[in-house]
């Protein structure tokens, strides 16, 4: 059975979370208070380089075992850069173009001037 790339990167990143957790612990080497201070230091705007170092191979670990799952399981990683959309098709030989086939009529727009009604005389 071949897995969505949305279940592998939930497993990716559940590994991963439990991976920094337990790289915490070690880095706190048992003592509760270092590992509350560790803990205490993550916040939003923390930088890859402001966790300590087993958090970052940690990471970086997971990271690389991300990409090796989907290349496994038969996803292409690319760069943007190197997927181009397809280029426009060219016409069929026997298609007219738009300015071959003369102008279109003036659809009236929304708040326009009004004109009277056909077939209505005014008095």
């Amino acid at each position: 059975m071949v897995k969505s790339a949305t279940d592998i990167v939930q497993d990716v990143i559940n590994t991963a979370v439990v991976d920094a957790i337990q790289a915490l612990k070690e880095a706190s080497q048992g003592l509760p208070n270092a590992l509350i201070r560790d803990l205490a230091s993550i916040h939003a705007n923390t930088a890859f380089s402001d966790l300590p170092s087993a958090v970052q191979k940690a990471v970086a670990a997971s990271v690389r075992n991300a990409f090796s799952q989907l290349q496994r399981n038969g996803y292409v990683i690319a760069e943007a850069k190197s997927v181009l959309p397809a280029a426009p098709r060219p016409a069929p030989a026997g298609a007219v173009a738009r300015a071959d086939r003369g102008p279109r009529r003036a659809t009236p727009k929304p708040g326009g001037p009004r004109r009277p009604p056909a077939g209505r005389d005014k008095r």
